[in-house]
């Protein structure tokens, strides 16, 4: 196998090095919410145990995410069309205070509290643009199993 080296850098190279990192980690920190952000898009994910929504720029960056849980809803309120509502009307406050003013929703998923969020959204002001329904469909699945011979 033979001898192990072990290379040593001086303190300057490490120096140089920290600061290169402490830069990069600067930039990525840096991004920056624009003030005059009109548009956006609303993603409501809605399983049977809980309700997230995401308000993202027009490119898709995040700005925002709120879920059942992080309201206050444990266990089987989460996946309520109540608890659902409730985090609608958290994320139109907070798409108000970004001043976002135009919307578009896109749904996913199969949950009860997706049609109760759209509502809520309406009632808060939003004007929404257009509704979307993303939620994946199998067109043929996987490929079954093989008989099984005994």
């Amino acid at each position: 196998m033979g001898k192990k080296r072990i290379i040593s850098k001086t303190e300057k190279e490490l120096l140089e090095e920290r600061e290169k990192v402490e830069t990069a980690v600067k930039k990525e920190i840096k991004v920056k919410v624009p003030q005059k952000i009109k548009e956006g898009k609303i993603y409501i994910s809605s399983s049977y145990n809980n309700t997230i929504i995401t308000l993202t720029d027009p490119k898709g960056n995040v700005l925002i995410w709120k879920s059942a849980g992080n309201i206050g809803f444990r266990g089987t309120k989460k996946a309520t069309p109540f608890a659902a509502s409730k985090v609608a009307e958290a994320m139109g406050e907070a798409a108000k205070k970004l001043g976002i003013e135009k919307v578009q929703v896109l749904v996913k998923g199969i949950g009860s509290g997706r049609e109760s969020a759209i509502r809520s959204f309406a009632t808060r002001g939003l004007d929404i643009t257009s509704i979307k329904d993303i939620t994946p469909i199998p067109h043929n699945g996987c490929r079954p199993p093989k008989v099984r011979r005994v």
